[in-house]
């Protein structure tokens, strides 16, 4: 490895800094009777790769490579079934370094198809251990060849949830013109929950942030997971939520519609799902500030859009 290699690949990640992040706030009318409450929405899909997990996976190979972890020579590593797969993907691509994604066999066909423009490696899982198998399989892989690979574990890499507390959290408190009273939304790595509230509560320590579950192990969200069966992310941290929700797939999907019919945005389940979370917060408060993360859009989820429709 030379020095112009190393400077080179640091030359281009910074070069797509300026295509992630910095979404804009969407104002959410005509679902929620109280006027004295407000609700917003992050519109995540309005980046690289367009949904939320570009943030932490942009933040997670930047830092790899300012510390020297990923240099010219080495390949990416990681387990997903979705969008930070796609993410590392299109990263990978453009920094000219191959990437090697373990992805459980019944992962989307839309997911799967987009990897492959990335030209990803793909090495799949059995679909019965979710993103858990496809971890393990990634570790694996890891051990046996520890020269070849960096291995970015989305689950544990602190890098993840602090891609969020230095810009979503930001970014949020700004857009509200520091008037956010409440922030919501749901968990699967936990990255945006923990780094947005956590960079929240440094602001102001009044702002109550909420987590919002799966209401069943067995559930449409994608992205999503139910923290009492699956395996749980290193940095999860359940005692940062000052109230814990859930919410089932039947509610996300019912609100598909009417995000459509009301809002015109076609979000996805998860989406959706916080969506609703946003709504029914709004009855139990007298006034305040509510924003949400809508992770990515409808158009990613082309089956699930199909069934619903």
């Amino acid at each position: 490895m030379t020095i112009t290699e190393s400077e080179t690949l640091k030359q281009k990640i910074d070069q797509l800094q300026p295509f992630v992040g910095n979404t804009p706030l969407f104002p959410i009318t005509g679902l929620h009777q109280n006027e004295n409450v407000k609700i917003y929405a992050k519109l995540e899909w309005n980046q690289l790769t367009n949904s939320v997990k570009a943030r932490a996976a942009f933040n997670i190979v930047k830092s790899a490579i300012d510390n020297g972890e990923l240099s010219p020579g080495s390949q990416l590593l990681d387990a997903s079934s979705g969008n930070t797969g796609v993410a590392y993907a299109a990263i990978a691509a453009a920094l000219d370094i191959p990437f090697t994604l373990c992805i459980p066999e019944n992962a989307s066909i839309t997911k799967v198809s987009a990897l492959k423009a990335f030209n990803a490696h793909l090495i799949y899982t059995s679909p019965y251990e979710l993103t858990d198998g496809a971890q393990e399989k990634a570790l694996d892989l890891k051990h046996a060849n520890p020269e070849m690979y960096y291995y970015a574990d989305q689950y544990a890499n602190s890098n993840n949830w602090k891609a969020h507390f230095n810009s979503t959290g930001p970014e949020i408190y700004e857009q509200t013109q520091k008037e956010i009273t409440h922030f919501i939304t749901g968990v699967g790595t936990s990255g945006t929950f923990i780094g947005t509230s956590k960079a929240l509560k440094s602001f102001n320590e009044a702002i109550r942030v909420i987590s919002v579950h799966p209401d069943s192990a067995l559930h449409g969200l994608e992205g999503w997971k139910d923290m009492e069966t699956a395996r749980v992310p290193e940095f999860y941290d359940p005692n940062l939520a000052d109230e814990r929700k859930e919410v089932s797939t039947e509610k996300a999907y019912e609100y598909v519609k009417k995000a459509g019919q009301k809002l015109g945005l076609m979000l996805s389940p998860s989406s959706a799902a916080n969506l609703f979370s946003a709504v029914e917060l709004s009855k139990e408060i007298d006034q305040g500030v509510i924003v949400t993360v809508f992770p990515d859009h409808g158009s990613n989820y082309p089956e699930v859009m199909k069934n619903i429709f």
